[in-house]
């Protein structure tokens, strides 16, 4: 990156929190928002989701149940901060389309974004996008959020993702090829939903002494992603990783501790435990590594979003186990992120 971007406010709704704050609360106390549903196929069997509490009429189809989350959480980050939505940008990320998520039989995917701004009550800036991709796609995404800022007008961005798996087609897909976690496999996901964003500046705001600040960003993509046949040697990975601490920002050896979207599948574990030796190399008592997925299941595309939200509240509330983070995020379709974030101090 050119130069650093700013976290300055941030907006969520998951299954362990309605907003922001409460989201975070839980991770940060281990907490486990999992609770069993019974499924339509096979009739009567169980699975255990991550699903928010919701009135009935907020969830009338999955595609308005997406739109109402993500304006939620647009609303919550639009207000952390006083610039207009005129000056803002989203940049969205919705459910990956090779997932055929039900949410596109209601809404389709060109109009997904119309649809959530719409829900908003808010009128934003042109340069507003959906891209897709997962939750990678959001982390790649950074970059293009400072070109929009320096080049398009736009005075501010809000970026984020919104997704759930907590749906009949995605349970078959994933139970299909043995992904689920149940009592016959320990390492399998846990189904969640969630939309988190999160809201970029170009400099840091108001007179705080301390910022959460983007450094750079890697992006590579991994042939042997979950959907193939074949485990993942971690090359993407490692590939994101070595380029988000190319440039100025801090290097592998500042690195204090890891926020990953891992959802405890046996794949991801296993491309994890070979890319970390490969870049870490600097010796280290512990690498602390947070996995919110523990609190509020895999929430796909939701997932780069709500790192960086995780990353800069440790900064900004003084519970991070160091001055320098790095966000790893994997999606299913074989893209892979990183970001390096660090807490800065005003002078």
């Amino acid at each position: 990156m050119k130069r650093p971007l700013y976290v300055s406010g941030a907006g969520a709704v998951t299954a362990a929190g309605l907003n922001a704050r409460q989201t975070i609360a839980a991770i940060r106390a281990s907490l486990s928002a999992f609770e069993e549903t019974v499924l339509a196929d096979p009739l009567g069997a169980t699975q255990i989701v991550a699903r928010i509490p919701s009135h009935r009429r907020l969830r009338p189809s999955n595609g308005v149940w997406l739109v109402n989350m993500a304006a939620r959480a647009i609303g919550e980050a639009l207000q952390s901060g006083k610039i207009a939505s005129e000056g803002t940008a989203i940049l969205l990320t919705p459910p990956e389309s090779f997932r055929n998520h039900p949410a596109y039989g209601d809404i389709a995917p060109p109009a997904f974004l119309t649809a959530v701004m719409s829900a908003t009550g808010h009128k934003f800036h042109p340069a507003s996008r959906a891209t897709d991709g997962g939750a990678a796609a959001s982390i790649g995404l950074l970059e293009r959020a400072l070109e929009m800022m320096e080049q398009q007008g736009v005075e501010q961005v809000l970026l984020g993702g919104v997704d759930s798996l907590v749906n009949d087609t995605d349970f078959a897909r994933l139970g299909q090829a043995g992904r689920l976690k149940g009592e016959d496999n320990a390492q399998g996901l846990v189904p969640g939903e969630a939309a988190a964003f999160v809201r970029l500046t170009r400099s840091p705001e108001g007179n705080a002494p301390v910022h959460a600040a983007i450094h750079g960003v890697g992006l590579a993509q991994e042939t042997d992603s979950v959907l193939s046949e074949r485990y993942s040697q971690g090359r993407a990975l490692l590939g994101a990783l070595r380029d988000a601490v190319t440039g100025s920002g801090p290097s592998e050896p500042d690195i204090d501790f890891v926020i990953s979207n891992s959802n405890g599948e046996r794949y991801s574990g296993w491309e994890q435990l070979i890319t970390r030796p490969r870049f870490y190399r600097t010796r280290r008592e512990t690498l602390p590594t947070a996995f919110p997925a523990m609190t509020i299941g895999d929430i796909g595309a939701a997932g780069g979003a709500l790192a960086l939200m995780l990353a800069a509240d440790s900064f900004l509330n003084d519970y991070a186990p160091g001055k320098t983070a790095v966000c790893e995020l994997a999606s299913e379709n074989g893209l892979r992120a990183a970001a390096v974030m660090a807490r800065m101090t005003r002078r």
